[in-house]
């Protein structure tokens, strides 16, 4: 018995040693582990916050597109931008609105819109499609070089062949022919039939003396 209780002895002496040297070390290491678990469940509570008042937001943005008013909407929004600006439901929101702009012919608003969306939205795919959208705006208007800007700002495979389709448009606009075909072949080959679009860029290039039965489907990269 006397030995066991020296075994003990010896081992109680030895964790009081251990525990000597590398106790503060493991404590501020758990506290630190306690101090991170922490924060981010404070962090997963705050985006979950966030993410209702946007959703809540959003929604009071379309209740007022939907009751044409727009400039009630916009004020809405722009609370939101300050709010909200990393949300999902901003950028939502964003399109939304500026597509009921367009709609009354509201193109500066919207064009303010969009280059917000364009440059801040997330994710990347709406904030793709805000530019698609802008460089429109800026064909209407001439703006030859922002348009071009925004459309080359766009990446993602997805908007490939709606991208070489604006570039027709913008060649189309400033006297290019050759150069707008070449543009809507890419556009027309990038697309399947079962997309309604094809049939659009089919005339335009019919117009333009293409037959587009001839062209073969490839691959467009933006």
């Amino acid at each position: 018995m006397a030995t066991l209780d020296l075994e003990e002895q010896q081992q109680l002496d030895n964790l009081k040693a251990f525990w000597a040297k590398w106790g503060n070390l493991i404590s501020g290491v758990l506290t630190l582990a306690l101090l991170a678990f922490a924060g981010w469940n404070g962090w997963q509570e705050w985006q979950r916050r966030e993410n209702v008042a946007a959703g809540r937001a959003y929604d009071a943005v379309e209740a007022a597109v939907q009751s044409k008013d727009l400039k009630g909407a916009a004020g809405l929004w722009a609370q939101m931008q300050t709010e909200h600006p990393r949300t999902t439901y901003t950028t939502q929101a964003g399109l939304v609105l500026a597509q009921a702009q367009m709609a009354q012919a509201q193109r500066d608003e919207a064009t303010q819109v969009l280059t917000w969306v364009g440059a801040q939205g997330r994710p990347a795919l709406l904030k793709e499609l805000a530019l698609l959208r802008l460089s429109g705006l800026h064909l209407e208007a001439e703006r030859y070089a922002e348009a071009e800007a925004a459309l080359a700002a766009i990446k993602d495979p997805a908007y490939a062949a709606l991208v070489a389709d604006r570039r027709g448009d913008a060649a189309q606009l400033q006297s290019k022919p050759d150069e707008a075909r070449a543009h809507y072949e890419k556009a027309y080959t990038g697309m399947t039939d079962q997309q309604n679009y094809r049939r659009l860029v089919e005339a335009k290039l019919m117009a333009l003396g293409v037959n587009p039965a001839k062209l073969v489907a490839v691959e467009v990269k933006p």
